[in-house]
Parts: structure tokens; sequence; C-alpha cells
């Protein structure tokens, strides 16, 4: 397999920080685990747990994909999938929910053994709930998700699929227009911002098209977000349309990305990364080999809203040798 390399990046990234997300840094690595993209279910080449991937140095942050369903699961309970990986998993009763403590585990491991930021990626391309019906719908979806996996608030009732474990924010990757996301993560930046023992993050996955159809209303200054892993593939405006040497680009748009953190977003410090498919199999278009992806990089650095590279996903890379260039 053509593998795309996180080493490569962090070869390039001179002097990055080996820990979890900084927002003060043009170097960090984000890579998506739990979907399992390059497909084998089992063996050497499937999808290896998440502690796996957190004890590989070169990563920062690991956005975990997807609660899939929010509010229209079995019982009222949000759904989750996580591919091969939750097999070990059990399901909570009368719910499709699965109880995972040996994430929950992993997460824990992650955050306090390799100091890894970890997010929960709630959308996908088979999200289709289209929202909250109510802004009142919106505000209660946030603060149930909150107390499944922000911290464990005494006399609660929820659920919690990962035990105790505390993920350090969440991520928005809504694949279509979405009703009523703004009091949704507005309220879940309100509920983190009152946890002062730790930071938390909020993150979104755009598509390269800017403006972006379903996760514009939150990202046009109405909440204060941290990055976005936009997606540079499948789209024209992807690795592909990048022209080297020219310095104004027709299509690869990323200075329209750079603009709209500088001018539009609510949060000064946002960082925008360059998101890319990690292997020829990972998206259906937008593959780009290392050497031709370090001008695009070189590129990117140039605008000072430049956080790194966000890759999809973990499983695309051999587990046994992670990351290491074929």
């Amino acid at each position: 397999m053509a593998h795309f390399a996180v080493c490569f990046l962090a070869t390039f990234f001179l002097g990055r920080a080996l820990a979890g997300f900084d927002c003060d840094s043009s170097n960090n690595v984000a890579v998506y685990w739990g979907q399992n993209s390059y497909g084998q279910g089992t063996g050497a080449l499937s999808q290896q747990s998440l502690a796996t991937y957190c004890a590989n140095t070169d990563i920062d942050m690991i956005p975990m994909a997807f609660l899939y369903q929010i509010t229209t699961g079995l019982g009222g309970e949000p759904v989750l999938n996580f591919a091969n990986q939750q097999n070990n998993c059990m399901t909570f009763d009368g719910t499709e929910l699965i109880d995972c403590p040996d994430i929950g585990n992993d997460i824990t491991t992650c955050q306090s053994q390799y100091g890894k930021t970890i997010l929960l990626s709630v959308g996908g391309a088979t999200y289709t709930e289209a929202g909250f019906a109510t802004e009142d719908a919106a505000t209660a979806a946030a603060q149930k998700l909150w107390a499944m996996f922000g911290p464990q608030q005494s006399g609660s009732s929820a659920l919690r699929p990962f035990g105790d474990a505390v993920v350090d924010g969440f991520d928005f990757d809504f694949e279509t227009t979405v009703s009523n996301t703004v009091p949704f993560a507005s309220q879940l930046r309100s509920l983190m911002s009152s946890d002062t023992s730790k930071t938390y993050y909020l993150t979104a996955a755009p598509q390269c098209p800017y403006p972006d159809a379903a996760d514009d209303p939150m990202l046009n200054g109405t909440v204060s977000i941290d990055a976005v892993f936009v997606q540079f593939y499948n789209n024209y405006c992807g690795l592909g349309s990048y022209v080297p040497g020219a310095a104004d680009q027709t299509n690869f748009d990323f200075s329209a990305w750079d603009n709209w953190a500088k001018n539009r977003s609510l949060n000064s410090d946002m960082k925008v990364f360059l998101g890319v498919p990690a292997d020829t199999t990972a998206a259906g278009s937008g593959y780009t080999p290392p050497a031709e992806l370090q001008p695009i990089i070189e590129y990117c650095k140039t605008f000072s809203s430049f956080g790194g590279v966000m890759m999809w996903d973990a499983s695309q890379d051999d587990p046994y040798v992670p990351f290491i260039p074929k």
C-alpha cells in the first residue's frame, strides 16, 4: 500500500511539541479514528485500538468517529459506531448505545500517559437526523451529551459508554444541512467553559467549498470554535486543485478559510487544519503523496491561521509499524 506517513509530517514540522493540541502552534497533527476506512476487519492490517495510535508520538489529537445518531436511537439514546473496535462492547438494555469500558480505558490512557487530546466527533456521512426541531431540543441534546461524555455528574442517571472517562471536547462533522446547530454548539461551549478543571475544545470538519453548507451557521461568528479540520478532498477545491508555485490559487481555497478565521470566526485564535486522505482508499479523490503534499503545506504555512494537518483516518497505516513510509 502507498501509505501516507505521519512521520513525514513530524519530519516536516521541525521543532513541534509531542503533546496534545496546541492552539499556538502550526505543527499539530490530528488523525481521525473509529471508522476503519481501510476496511480490513481483522488481522494486522485492521484498525487497532485507540491506545495503539495514541502511542505514536507524532500524533497530537484524535477525534473519535462517530456519534452518528443524537436523538433518534432506540430508547431515545444516542448511537455510536467505531467499526471493528466496538466488537467487545456490550449494549445498554433497551437501546442501541454501546457500553465500551475498554475504549474508556484507552481514552484515559491516551490523555494521562500519552498527553493526547481526544475528541468525540458527532455526525459523519451516515448521520441523517437533519438536526433538531427546536432550539430547546438542541440545548437539551447538548446537555445530554455533556452528561454522557463530560465529567461524571453526581446523581445523574445518564448512560456513560466510556465509564468515568471524560473526552477533551467535541467535533462536528455534519455533511448535510442541519437545523439548530448554533444552540447545540453554544450550549456545549457553555457547559465546557463551566468546568475549569481542564481545557476543552470544540472543532468542526467542514468540506473545502467555502462557505460550508452544513456548518456555516455555527461557524459564522456565532460559536467559539477552536479549530476546523477542512476536508480538502472529494471536491473541486481539494489538494489536486493546488497549482505549484502560484501565489494566487484559483480553486484551492485555503486562503478563503484563513480569511474566515481572521474576519468571521468568533475565536481570534482559531486554527485551520489542512485535511488530507491518509491513503488512496481513504477518500474518493484527493490523496496526494508526501512529496507532492510538502509544497502545499509550505503554502498553507504562509497563513497565520494554519494549525497543522488532519488525516482521515488511522486505519490507513500499518498498525505494527505505525506511519512508517512503505
